[in-house]
């Protein structure tokens, strides 16, 4: 395809299995990914989440690293109003000095969680306001010079770990073109604003020390496989058990059976859930790739990067496999 491809693990825990087991499971994807020539593997921070496994997103990132050899990693990524940003310069100009050359740093807003993980994080929802100052300050703290009097990141000066913008909304789109930072979109669930936060970007886009011309990544889901009908046969069983998750979460609710999810989605809140996964490719390997190459085409984006989302390890590490290859 024209467009660059890369991959978002979501890091899950299936039914019936560990965290640990979702790093081994992990392991093997970025493997996988790094022989198939993708161009980078993205984690992303959740917290009080059950069924994902990235909540140390930077520790996760180390350990794939020491298992690959020349893949970029990085964070899609950083909540960074969870955080200070002398912190996150520190964690991630140490990923850079033990595997140069492989590390990025996605930045977003939102806080991973909700009030009561704030708390528990000891951290202000007010935070998410100071976002744009502190993606400066980070930046600052990886640069050559500081911008705080006092204070620099070792590990992290120097290292120019390069930043990438992440959102849902204009607001990142914004802050990403004025700071002419890369933009990488969550189209993969919040498609709704993804052609206008591209338009936006695009138009404003500023170019920095870091970027000379807008760099766009977009979000998309695959479930590449052996035919049309067992990728479709793995995009249903992600979705339900995707929606059991959202409908069930927090509370000690019975388990809903899957003719109970397929009903529910056909409700009207439940093609609200449904539109989350819009940008979502099925089927083939050669059929995900050219569905993957007309996304990009029609979005305008320079990559795309894939959660390949279905339940079994293996046939993610497949489905890697077989897009690639097409």
């Amino acid at each position: 395809m024209s467009a660059r491809l890369s991959v978002l693990d979501l890091a899950p825990i299936a039914p019936g299995e560990t965290p640990a087991d979702s790093f081994r499971h992990s392991v093997a994807l970025a493997q996988a990914a790094e022989a198939a020539g993708y161009e980078r593997v993205w984690y992303a921070e959740h917290h009080n989440m059950e069924r994902i496994a990235s909540s140390a997103t930077s520790v996760l990132i180390a350990h794939i690293a020491a298992h690959t050899e020349s893949i970029r990693l990085g964070a899609g990524g950083v909540m960074l109003p969870n955080h200070s940003p002398l912190a996150i310069a520190e964690q991630f100009g140490t990923l850079a000095e033990l595997h140069p050359g492989r590390i990025d740093l996605g930045l977003g807003r939102a806080p991973g969680g909700d009030r009561a993980v704030f708390g528990a994080l000891r951290r202000d929802p007010a935070a998410s306001d100071r976002f744009p100052q502190d993606v400066v300050e980070l930046q600052g703290y990886l640069s050559d010079e500081s911008r705080v009097h006092g204070v620099v990141a070792t590990p992290g000066k120097g290292t120019h770990v390069p930043l990438y913008i992440l959102g849902s909304s204009l607001f990142g789109a914004q802050l990403a073109a004025q700071l002419g930072l890369p933009y990488a979109f969550a189209s993969h669930f919040a498609p709704a604003a993804l052609h206008d936060a591209v338009a936006a970007y695009r138009a404003g886009f500023q170019p920095s020390d870091q970027l000379a011309q807008p760099y766009v990544i977009a979000g998309a889901n695959a479930f590449a496989g052996s035919d049309e009908a067992d990728a479709r046969e793995q995009f249903a069983h992600a979705r339900r058990w995707r929606v059991r998750g959202m409908i069930q979460r927090g509370t000690q609710a019975r388990e809903y059976s899957d003719e109970e999810i397929d009903a529910f989605l056909a409700t009207p809140q439940g093609q609200q859930l449904a539109d989350m996964m819009r940008y979502t490719a099925i089927g083939t390997g050669d059929e995900v790739n050219t569905w993957l190459d007309d996304f990009a085409s029609e979005v305008g984006a320079d990559e795309v990067i894939v959660a390949h989302s279905a339940m079994s390890a293996d046939a993610r590490v497949e489905s890697v496999r077989l897009t690639a290859r097409a």
